[in-house]
């Protein structure tokens, strides 16, 4: 199933009714093979407003959606694409992601519009989606799509493309919204970026204010995996490279080198944006024709612009910069039969433009900031002879790619108007040369190989969750659960509480039960054929201040306490302390070089919490603590876990199987639930039957028979046994 703001059809209003016409688009083109093969559905705004279509229209539409083009209709409200696309969407995060801060707007009303919206394209996917279906959402405008998806189907298969640039940190930090826009990104199980750079800003941003570290690109999004990686868009190859067998074409490049009276072509084709750059390279042009007054008469520039966003005033002004910019350019260099800038405020259609294509000498092609920019790549494809010649901006997707072009910075008007001149005086051979290599990259990886590409790679962190030896708690395992529950009259559920029950916090202080957790727990242990135990890391005595209360038995520090319902607390082992006089000195100089660290002192562990510290610096600490801490303790009996943003040191006889066991052996149990969340819980799940329901919250090997994803469906399924 694909999502998006669009849906891949243009709808107009002709005298004869509605007329549905396949769009053309980079994303319309790519995914129609995609789309049509694995008969999906494709769901997004039809780009009619809900109060342009009577209830008889609304129907037509549907239908011809459905049965022609396999898609689903969002219908949005005039209010809701002012607030929401023309809003939030590219007053916010538009200027935003390509470093525009100071056009960037920070309206509430129009983020809720747009939390809105979002959930709006969620309830229009929620009754049509299904257990394992496979989701790819598209772009900026549905960045919150992805948890939404989520929270309701986590077995759902969901993947994410942005089509613009992610900023850096630093940038994108600016945003109010910051954490909800990559909470909801990070709901999908792969996101997709045109650029290894816009990977790095968003793992950097991932890891500084959400706390998920990552390896490789794979990130802990909680519990769950998911993967931010490298998928270069590629454009329709073969499309655009016979273009040009085309007789309309053909006849349409006669007609404009007769018009350009034989002088050199200098192509610029974008939309109105100012992320384009386009009266900085109008200003690049005039300066290349101040530097070499020898081309005068010998060179045209023409200037393609497509109106946008014409609603947005920032694009009104825009236009009239560029036109001024254009008349100061014409009127300083033109003569009485030629004027040096010829200027096209419209689109144009395929024929024509792959026409200028094939007889431009140059495209200049100097976005400020751009995703990707697959104007390069048509022109390149387009010039099927290999004898035009590219100038690229630096900061577009597409330098990664077609690093044989003349490459530039689009700020540096000289250097611009240096690489026209460089492009235009280049030999043949050398075009060729440079050409070659480029076609064969673009014809390689299309806009076709792209899509799979990505839907392949979906696959594989998929198959990637599951690779940890445990299987996805499903829907179907969790009623066979609640069955075998229901019928069961002897019940131990032993469960884990950081990370299982509580989700992780900055301050291990403050992750403190909430309302929902004691609900949980009294429920369990009001029912007399449960046995509850709660098996925690925490010290005692901060156990007995939470749940001592509760008819629940309680098991601290690992394994090292326990305290059975009506009895007092009991060590399970004689142990010392001795050795905390050698580590902690250690602890202390670390905690003092890491600003945000702490250490917790519990009996008879150590532990350094590094949740609140500057993620890459604390990585370079965790790594030298490590190297020290196991340098002291290896003529010692303890031993270091590695846990959520978290260093504890404790003696090595205790762990948490060995305090279980003591349960398990109390009685003939019909029913085994465990649950629990890092690798200090394997050693509960090794110790149980293999018939008990054995559960790891999050991803890695594990020898639980079964993994949910968070901690919420933790709650959900003991809600689930509760009821049942």
């Amino acid at each position: 199933m694909f999502v998006s703001n669009r849906l891949p059809v243009t709808i107009t209003r002709t005298d004869d009714g509605l007329d549905f016409q396949p769009s053309i688009g980079g994303l319309a083109t790519g995914l129609a093979s995609v789309h049509e093969e694995r008969e999906s559905l494709w769901v997004g705004w039809a780009g009619l407003c809900e109060s342009e279509l009577s209830d008889s229209e609304r129907t037509v539409l549907e239908q011809r959606l459905k049965d022609d083009f396999h898609s689903l209709p969002v219908y949005l409200s005039e209010e809701e694409m002012d607030k929401y696309y023309y809003g939030f969407s590219n007053r916010t995060i538009w200027p935003l992601f390509h470093y525009f801060t100071n056009y960037a707007e920070y309206d509430h009303d129009q983020w809720a519009t747009y939390q809105a919206v979002n959930r709006k394209f969620f309830d229009q996917l929620t009754p049509i989606l299904d257990s394992g279906d496979t989701i790819w959402v598209h772009d900026y405008q549905l960045l919150l799509l992805p948890a939404m998806i989520r929270e309701k189907h986590p077995d759902a298969s969901i993947g994410f493309f942005l089509h613009i640039p992610f900023p850096s940190y630093e940038i994108f930090r600016l945003l109010p919204w910051r954490k909800e826009l990559l909470e909801g990104v990070l709901g999908a199980d792969l996101i997709g970026f045109h650029t290894y750079d816009y990977v790095r800003h968003f793992l950097s941003s991932a890891r500084r204010l959400c706390g998920y570290e990552h390896n490789l690109g794979y990130l802990n999004v909680g519990n769950r995996l998911a993967k931010a990686d490298v998928f270069p868009m590629g454009i329709n190859y073969q499309r655009y490279h016979h273009a040009y067998d085309r007789l309309a074409t053909q006849e349409e490049a006669a007609d404009i080198v007769k018009k350009v009276h034989g002088t050199q072509v200098v192509l610029s084709v974008d939309r109105l944006d100012y992320t384009k750059g386009i009266p900085e390279r109008v200003k690049s042009f005039s300066q290349f024709l101040r530097d070499h007054p020898e081309y005068r008469e010998k060179v045209t520039m023409i200037l393609i612009v497509a109106p946008s966003r014409t609603k947005v005033d920032t694009y009104t002004d825009l236009l009239k910069e560029v036109q001024e910019q254009i008349s100061d350019t014409n009127g300083e260099h033109g003569t009485m039969g030629w004027m040096p800038v010829w200027f096209f405020y419209r689109s144009f259609g395929f024929d024509s433009l792959t026409a200028l294509y094939a007889i431009s000498d140059v495209l200049l092609c100097t976005p400020l900031r751009d995703g990707m920019n697959l104007v390069a790549k048509e022109y390149i494809a387009a010039r099927a002879d290999k004898k035009g010649m590219l100038v690229l901006s630096e900061t577009a997707g597409a330098a990664s790619e077609l690093g044989e072009a003349v490459i530039v910075n689009p700020n540096n008007i000289q250097e611009v108007a240096d690489g026209i001149q460089k492009a235009l005086e280049m030999t043949v051979v050398s075009k060729i040369e440079k050409n070659t290599v480029m076609h064969k990259r673009l014809e390689n990886y299309d806009v076709t190989y792209w899509a799979r590409d990505f839907l392949n790679k979906l696959n594989d962190v998929a198959a990637k969750q599951h690779s940890g030896g445990s299987i996805r708690l499903t829907e179907k395992r969790q009623a066979e659960m609640a069955t075998a529950y229901k019928r069961s009259e002897k019940r131990l559920m032993m469960l884990d509480y950081d990370g299982t029950l509580r989700e992780f916090v900055d301050k291990p202080e403050d992750a403190k039960p909430t309302a929902a957790i004691y609900t949980i727990l009294e429920e369990l242990a009001a029912d007399k054929r449960n046995e509850v135990l709660l098996i925690s890391g925490r010290d005692r005595y901060c156990l007995e201040d939470w749940f001592g209360k509760l008819d629940v038995n309680l098991v601290a520090a690992h394994g090292m306490w326990i305290r059975p319902v009506g009895e007092d607390w009991s060590v399970t082992e004689t142990l010392t302390s001795a050795w905390k006089e050698t580590i902690r000195p250690v602890l202390e100089v670390h905690t003092a070089r890491t600003p945000g660290s702490l250490i917790e002192e519990k009996d008879y562990s150590l532990a350094w919490h590094y949740r609140r510290c500057e993620p890459d610096m604390a990585a370079v600490r965790v790594s030298e603590l490590t190297d020290a801490l196991q340098d002291m303790t290896k003529n010692l009996n303890i031993g270091l876990l590695k846990g959520n943003k978290v260093i504890e040191i404790k003696d090595t006889t205790i762990n948490k199987g060995r305090a279980a066991s003591i349960w398990l052996t109390r009685g003939s149990w019909e029913f085994i639930f465990v649950a629990g969340d890092d690798w200090t819980d394997e050693d509960m799940f090794a110790i149980v039957p293999p018939e008990a329901f054995s559960v790891k919250v999050g991803t890695g090997v594990s020898q639980a028979n079964y993994r949910v994803d968070s901690v919420k469906e933790v709650h959900r399924i003991l809600r689930k046994l509760i009821s049942a």
